[in-house]
């Protein structure tokens, strides 16, 4: 099917171009977000009359979200999370787990302009794309921790990896630790 793009569309045109997309892919997307117009003759003239209307809204629109990732470019983001010993999480963090933290921030932002190639799976800091128009994108930053005292040591730039670098003291074990170092061994021996 032909449609006339009413606004960029990555990997597929800029606004007024008449291309060529597979069916449903018209039918399921472009034409119902209102991103595509069916290309007959009578949308062709429809789209040439309303062409400067289409291009100030787009214009607007653009500008609008470069102040908006102006503001949110650079921003840190905290999502708490369980997670094993080697830091690997027992779930992942989803673009809807992200939109939700950024949405708590102040911001608003849907799921969808979130750009993930693969959920995360792991504690520690990621960069995110924002896609906040089809030209306009801010990368974000979302610190993935087990608590909050262990995302402010992430932010510092600390290591987490704490497996078994347990103390005596965390335990509640320090008589044990100081008998064996009176004894002159130490737990690493059997």
């Amino acid at each position: 099917m032909e449609v006339i793009l009413l606004e960029r569309v990555a990997k597929l045109g800029q606004m007024g171009a008449i291309v060529r997309v597979k069916d449903g892919y018209a039918r399921n997307f472009l034409l119902p977000q209102r991103k595509a117009l069916r290309a007959t003759e009578a949308n062709k003239a429809r789209f040439e009359t309303e062409r400067a209307q289409l291009e100030a809204r787009n214009l607007e629109t653009k500008n609008e979200a470069a102040a908006v990732a102006e503001k949110l470019s650079g921003q840190v983001f905290f999502i708490i999370r369980q997670a094993g010993e080697t830091g690997h999480l027992y779930g992942s963090v989803s673009p809807r787990d992200i939109a939700a933290a950024v949405t708590e921030g102040g911001f608003s932002v849907a799921r969808n302009q979130i750009v993930l190639k693969a959920p995360i799976k792991a504690l520690g800091l990621h960069t995110v794309p924002v896609q906040l128009h089809p030209e306009v994108e801010a990368a974000i930053s979302v610190n993935v921790a087990r608590s909050a005292e262990e995302a402010e040591r992430q932010a510092k730039g600390e290591a987490i990896a704490r497996a078994a670098e347990t103390t005596l003291a965390e335990l509640g074990l320090e008589e044990v630790g100081a008998a064996l170092a009176e004894a002159g061994g130490s737990l690493a021996e059997p």
